[in-house]
C-alpha cells in the first residue's frame, strides 16, 4: 500500500478528528499486516498457547504469528474465537456498567453476525442472564448460530429480524448493543474491499441507516437500561454526530467509561451534547479502527412489558425422561419440542422465550438435544458442543490431532474401538461432534455444512 491508496478525500475528512495523527496513521497502514488476536472461551479452558494479553479484555490475547485456525481442532471445539482486539473493548464497557446486584439481565446484540461480540457478551454473563443474538441479514444467520453453538452456553436465543420487529418488545432489554453497519474505514488494513467502497456519500448513507436502526430499537430498551453503540468507522458523522442525535432525540445520558491512558484509546466528546466516545486508531492501540460509546436511557412513565404465558407444552413423560438423561442438572432446564426436535433452555428463560416467539423469527434457542427414535436419542451437534451435556450418559472417543482433522473433514476414521453406538468425538477432552460406532466401521456425523473443505499446507 502507498499513501495514494486511500480513497479520495478520506484523509482530509479525518483532519481535526480527536486523536488523529495523519503521519502515524499512514505509516501504520504502510507497515503491513495487523496483529492477530484471539479471545479464550472461559467455559472451555484449553492448552492453547497464548502470549500478550489484550489490556481491556481478560480473555483476549495477541499471537506472535497467525496460525492455521482451520486446522486447529480446539478452534472447532469452541475453545477460543479469533477476534480483532479493539472489538473486545465491548467487554470492558459491559463489565463497567453491569449493576452490582443479583438480578438477572437480558442483553440484545442487534447486528450480531458472525458472532464475535455475541460470544464476548456471553462470556461476561451468568447462566441466569439471557442473551438474544439477532442478525438482520438472513444469509448471515448460519455462521452466527454455528459460532454460538461452539461457545457451548444454553442461555442464548438467536433471531433473524429487522430492528423494527423489536417494537413489540417494549422495555424488554437491560442492555442493547448496536454494532452498527458503517462505512468500514476502521478495517482498511484488513479488508481492501472496504477501502474501494468508501466515499463521503456512503458515510452519509450509513449515518441515515444508523439513525433508523437506533430509532427502531430504542423502545425495546428498559428505562435505566444501557445502549452500547459501536462502529468500525472513523467518520464523525457515524460516531460523535450519532451521539449528539441520540441525546437530542431520546434524551439519553452519556456514560463515561474508565480507561487507562497507556492503552492508547482516544477519549472524545460530541460537539453539542459532549457525550463521551472512545476512538481506536492503529498505531495508537494494538488493534484496528473502532468507535464505541455507552448511553443510559433515563427513567420515564411508560410501563414495562409484562406478557405472561403460563401454558406448558404437553410432552410425553416417558420421552422427556429419556431426553433429560443427556443433560447435567436437567431440572434446571425447560424442555420443549420444535417439530421432532427436543430442545432445552435454562428454566428461568421460559417466559422470555415465549414472549420472543410471539414477536420474532427464532433460529436457535438454548441447546438442541436431538430426536427420539423409539427409546433411543439421535443426538444433535448442538448437544455435543454444549456445556450442559451429561458426559456420563454418552460414549466418548479420544482422537489425536491427525484423527481429529480427519473427523472435521468428514473423512473416514480408522481407529480400533471396542464399544458400539453413538460416541462423542473428543480432542484434548473437548467435544467436536458425534460419530456412530458400528461393528465394521465408524459413521462420521460431523455436520457437512461446517466441515473443513480446504487442504492443509504443510
Amino acid at each position: 500500500m502507498d499513501n495514494y491508496s486511500f480513497p479520495a478525500r478520506f484523509l482530509d475528512s479525518l483532519t481535526g478528528e480527536p486523536g488523529f495523527n495523519r503521519e502515524r496513521f499512514i505509516n501504520e497502514h504502510l507497515a503491513g499486516s495487523p496483529l492477530t488476536s484471539v479471545r479464550l472461551n472461559p467455559f472451555k479452558p484449553s492448552s492453547m498457547k497464548i502470549n500478550t494479553q489484550v489490556p481491556w479484555c481478560a480473555e483476549g490475547f495477541y499471537l506472535d504469528e497467525r496460525p492455521s485456525f482451520t486446522f486447529d481442532p480446539l478452534f472447532h471445539a469452541g475453545c477460543y474465537y479469533v477476534q480483532e482486539a479493539s472489538s473486545m473493548f465491548i467487554d470492558h464497557i459491559l463489565k463497567n456498567i453491569r449493576p452490582e446486584k443479583e438480578d438477572a439481565i437480558k442483553v440484545l446484540d442487534l447486528c450480531a453476525a458472525p458472532g464475535g461480540k455475541s460470544t464476548l457478551l456471553n462470556s461476561a454473563l451468568q447462566s441466569s442472564d439471557l442473551l438474544v443474538s439477532n442478525e438482520i441479514i438472513k444469509t448471515r444467520v448460519p455462521v452466527l448460530t454455528d459460532n454460538l453453538t461452539r461457545w457451548g452456553t444454553s442461555n442464548v436465543i438467536a433471531t433473524n429480524n429487522d430492528p423494527k420487529d423489536f417494537t413489540h418488545l417494549q422495555h424488554f432489554f437491560d442492555v442493547i448493543l448496536v454494532d452498527a453497519p458503517c462505512s468500514g474505514s476502521g478495517m482498511f488494513r484488513k479488508d481492501a474491499a472496504a477501502m474501494k467502497e468508501w466515499s463521503e456519500a456512503n458515510v452519509n448513507l450509513c449515518h441515515q441507516r444508523q439513525e433508523r436502526i437506533l430509532a427502531d430499537i430504542y423502545p425495546a430498551l428498559k428505562e435505566d437500561g444501557y445502549l452500547i453503540y459501536s462502529t468500525c468507522s472513523y467518520s464523525h458523522q457515524e460516531n460523535e454526530d450519532i451521539l449528539d442525535w441520540l441525546c437530542k432525540e431520546f434524551e439519553l445520558e452519556s456514560i463515561r467509561i474508565p480507561i487507562d491512558k497507556e492503552w492508547g484509546i482516544v477519549e472524545s466528546q460530541s460537539d453539542v451534547q459532549k457525550a463521551w466516545g472512545y476512538r481506536f486508531y492503529p498505531g495508537e492501540v494494538k488493534g484496528e479502527g473502532l468507535f464505541a460509546a455507552c448511553m443510559r436511557k433515563k427513567g420515564d412513565t411508560t410501563g414495562t412489558s409484562n406478557y405472561k404465558n403460563n401454558s406448558q407444552q404437553k410432552l410425553p413423560a416417558n420421552e422427556l425422561d429419556i431426553v433429560k438423561a443427556y443433560l447435567n442438572e436437567p431440572d434446571d432446564f425447560y424442555f420443549f419440542k420444535v417439530n421432532d426436535d427436543w430442545l432445552a433452555i435454562n428454566r428461568e428463560h421460559k417466559e422470555s422465550l415465549n414472549q420472543l416467539h410471539r414477536s420474532l423469527y427464532i433460529k436457535k434457542s438454548g441447546v438442541r438435544v436431538g430426536k427420539l427414535a423409539g427409546k433411543d436419542l439421535i443426538p444433535d451437534h448442538e448437544l455435543a458442543l454444549s456445556l450442559a451435556i451429561n458426559r456420563n450418559a454418552v460414549l466418548s472417543t479420544t482422537l489425536n490431532k491427525e484423527q481429529a482433522i480427519q473427523y472435521l473433514r468428514r473423512d473416514n476414521i480408522n481407529i480400533d474401538v471396542a464399544e458400539k453406538g453413538w460416541s462423542l468425538m473428543t480432542y484434548e477432552g473437548h467435544a467436536l461432534g458425534w460419530a456412530k460406532l458400528l461393528p465394521n466401521r465408524i459413521n462420521n456425523y460431523y455436520p457437512k455444512e461446517i466441515r473443513i473443505m480446504t487442504q492443509q499446507v504443510l
